[in-house]
């Protein structure tokens, strides 16, 4: 009862948000996905910070290395001299954590949201029957747990792709078994994700496919940040490189003309056999 008293004001904000897109000609399941893009739209300044921070990690990975090898023996010391390179290098770890920890509460509402729509659906069980609350003529109800239809799983599957994908891309300075960890935790929440409401999944589901899309796009769009202390790039040589140009004729020495001698060359003398007397 406390935590739906304390969320109520997030719930009540989120139900004014989908009736909005709803009464614009919507169906309740789009409001949701429209929702999710309202939500990924105004956490887009948290996810320049959070690309920014990862590739400035990234950049930086062999010093942290190094300084995780020389304090192995030392937690507390290793800790402090990290704060300590952190705030040098002008990095802020928990960037990369903001945008999901801002979602925490949107998920939040819209599952209490969801669970208030299940006990009184707008427009009562005639929108029910008509399939006001169903998605792509195949989830029948979005306010129904995940695993009360067999579309439900299709919904988890794409879950779990989603957010495998999402994680390859948003993981870059991870080490391989943390990403590796953050890659089956999907598989290992699905138990527990069955019982949420279909929505909640569509919801999650949605924001996954927009990570995936943004990880395409700032990969080409946003320049890596180098390591430092890296020399410049430059023009690199490949095989249609010009071969450099030879020297001028007036330098290069002609091979048909021959070397003349020094003037004061001693004449060879050339010693003659004697006779042999008879």
């Amino acid at each position: 009862m406390t935590t739906a008293s304390i969320v109520t004001p997030l719930e009540d904000l989120l139900r004014n948000i989908l009736n909005a897109l709803h009464s614009v000609g919507l169906p309740w399941a789009w409001s949701i996905v429209g929702l999710t893009i309202i939500v990924r739209m105004l956490l887009v300044p948290l996810t320049v910070k959070q690309i920014h921070s990862m590739q400035n990690m990234q950049a930086h990975a062999p010093q942290m290395k190094e300084i995780q090898r020389k304090y192995k023996g030392d937690r507390t010391k290793l800790n402090e001299e990290l704060m300590k390179f952190y705030k040098e290098s002008n990095i802020n770890p928990a960037a990369s954590c903001l945008p999901l920890l801002a979602q925490l509460p949107i998920f939040i509402g819209l599952f209490y949201t969801l669970r208030a729509f299940a006990k009184n659906p707008p427009g009562g069980q005639a929108a029910i029957d008509r399939g006001d609350f169903g998605w792509l003529h195949f989830v029948p109800d979005i306010t129904k747990h995940a695993n009360s239809h067999w579309s439900g799983y299709i919904l988890l599957t794409i879950y779990v792709l989603s957010q495998v994908a999402s994680t390859y891309f948003m993981s870059g300075t991870m080490q391989k078994s943390q990403r590796y960890l953050m890659m089956i935790l999907p598989i290992v929440f699905i138990p527990f994700i069955v019982r949420f409401p279909t929505g909640l999944v569509l919801y999650w589901m949605t924001t996954n496919l927009w990570t995936v899309g943004q990880g395409l796009i700032t990969r080409r769009l946003i320049p890596k940040v180098a390591p430092p202390g890296s020399p410049p790039s430059g023009p690199k040589r490949s095989s249609r490189t010009a071969p450099k140009e030879p020297p001028p004729d007036d330098e290069t020495p002609d091979a048909d003309v021959p070397t003349p001698k020094p003037s004061n060359a001693q004449p060879r003398r050339v010693k003659r056999k004697k006779k042999a007397r008879r």
